[in-house]
């Protein structure tokens, strides 16, 4: 009987991973799109801002469809180690999106494209956090997974949210129109 028990949390540890792996690897790819046709920006700069930010998000994407393959590689060095450099670059560019934003702010954050990406920064730091916590107990306790639950399930809840509700997408930027 315990073996049987602990299939279950491990296995909804598994999938919020996969969920959340296919979240950061989709938001890599629609990065380029959305900076090809975000007025004001000329190719010199949109390709390498492009460029870091797939980056930025298909390492979550790679370590997080790699613990959905197997939950103790948490436990392994190098891991440990690129992720904890991800949390730390994340962390420090979301400070400097937000410290941005509160000197320049003009609409609500999630019209303005430094708080998405901002909002972005915080999800990538915040599940690899707690993946980083999960080397010891993949699937965690209770609560660690209810938070996994919930954070693996909100970026897909939001975009149905913002897809459904028109008036919101009527004030955003052609480029964000399109990505659904």
């Amino acid at each position: 009987m315990a073996p049987a028990a602990g299939r279950g949390p491990r296995g909804l540890w598994r999938a919020c991973n996969w969920l959340m792996g296919a979240f950061f690897a989709l938001a890599a790819f629609v990065q380029e799109d959305r900076l090809n046709t975000r007025s004001g920006l000329g190719p010199h700069f949109a390709e390498p801002l492009c460029t870091s930010l797939q980056v930025v998000y298909t390492i979550p994407a790679t370590l997080t469809l790699l613990v959905g393959l197997n939950p103790l590689v948490t436990g392994n060095f190098i891991w440990k180690s690129v992720s904890a450099i991800h949390i730390i670059l994340c962390g420090l560019w979301a400070i400097s999106l937000a410290y941005n934003l509160l000197l320049h702010k003009k609409q609500n954050l999630l019209h303005e494209e430094e708080g998405r990406e901002l909002f972005g920064l915080v999800i990538i730091a915040a599940w690899l956090g707690l993946c980083h916590s999960s080397s010891k107990a993949p699937g965690g306790g209770r609560i660690q997974l209810a938070i996994a639950t919930t954070v693996a399930l909100l970026p897909f809840i939001s975009w149905v949210y913002i897809y459904i509700n028109k008036e919101m997408r009527s004030s955003w930027p052609a480029h964000c129109k399109t990505v659904i």
